[in-house]
């Protein structure tokens, strides 16, 4: 069983969760997780199974889509709903989307960012929460993150009991982007206190909210021997160009290891190179040799 599941998170789970059940559920250990979502965040995860676990690194890279919410108003410890209020500022009146437009625009780009405390980033050999549950604050390495698009949905909601206002926002961002941290920091810009509300992964690897599998759908189709809930390797990579081998070069080079010269294909991409219309590797084109090199072996089999 080779391939990747899209698989639809549900919220109250850990991504290690979902990793050994599968495992139970498929009845194989070869399986791993493409980026990992906090229990509080359900949506897309992308699990990779047999050989396409060697893509793990290669898709818990590409960018990531979200929707969710920042209540302005209030800061937690852990930047989202489940932490502790660390201030308060109720809001006297809400902001318009005229008002809110302009921080999304300035958020956009190239930006820095430092990991919460509450987060799995390693600092001395020790997770940051574990220092947080410590009560010990440490210094943490910045993060260099890109967003590529953020933006207001629809129309923001002000509760006048509580001067919270709640904004619902859609963002695409790059690998290692602390989206609770985006929401504070969206606070901070205009003066306010804030955390992260709500958050749905809509988008990854590829793959939107509207073609995933809950586990017990997968658990269900597995007992009826429907296995279409796997997308093969060729489809998860589809967007990057191919090139079909003949004999001699998979049997005496790529089956080895070995470049590839004469292919017309984008430079800038990786490329497929195929047998029989199945990815057995991915190259990368070396301008230093003039040649196709290998990037990823993937299926060494004939």
């Amino acid at each position: 069983m080779d391939g990747v599941i899209p698989l639809n998170k549900e919220i109250g789970q850990t991504s290690s969760d979902y990793v050994y059940k599968l495992r139970k559920i498929l009845h194989t250990r070869k399986i791993g997780h493409t980026g990992t979502l906090d229990p509080l965040v359900n949506g897309v995860l992308p699990i990779c199974v047999g050989q396409a676990t060697k893509l793990v690194n290669a898709l818990t890279g590409s960018p990531k889509e979200y929707e969710g919410e920042i209540t302005l108003g209030k800061s937690t410890t852990t930047e989202d709903r489940e932490g502790e209020t660390v201030d308060e500022q109720k809001l006297v009146k809400p902001f318009t989307i005229d008002e809110l437009n302009p921080i999304f625009e300035k958020m956009t780009g190239d930006l820095t960012q430092i990991p919460p405390m509450f987060s799995a980033v390693r600092v001395n050999g020790k997770k940051l929460y574990e220092y947080a549950r410590a009560g010990i604050e440490v210094d943490r390495p910045e993060r260099h993150i890109h967003i590529y698009d953020f933006h207001v949905m629809g129309e923001p909601v002000f509760d006048e009991t509580t001067g919270y206002q709640t904004i619902r926002f859609h963002v695409k961002c790059s690998k290692g982007t602390y989206v609770r941290t985006l929401a504070v920091e969206f606070g901070h810009m205009l003066g306010l206190p804030a955390f992260m509300s709500q958050l749905t992964r809509v988008k990854s690897a590829g793959f939107p909210i509207e073609e995933t599998f809950t586990l017990g759908q997968i658990s269900d189709m597995m007992d009826n021997e429907d296995y279409s809930f796997l997308r093969s390797i060729d489809d998860v990579l589809a967007d990057l160009p191919s090139y079909e081998l003949n004999d001699e070069e998979w049997e005496v080079r790529v089956l080895h290891g070995g470049f590839l010269e004469s292919i017309d294909s984008d430079k800038s991409k990786q490329l497929r190179v195929q047998r029989g219309g199945v990815t057995k590797a991915l190259y990368k084109y070396d301008k230093v040799r003039d040649m196709w090199i290998p990037d990823l072996m993937l299926l060494k089999n004939n």
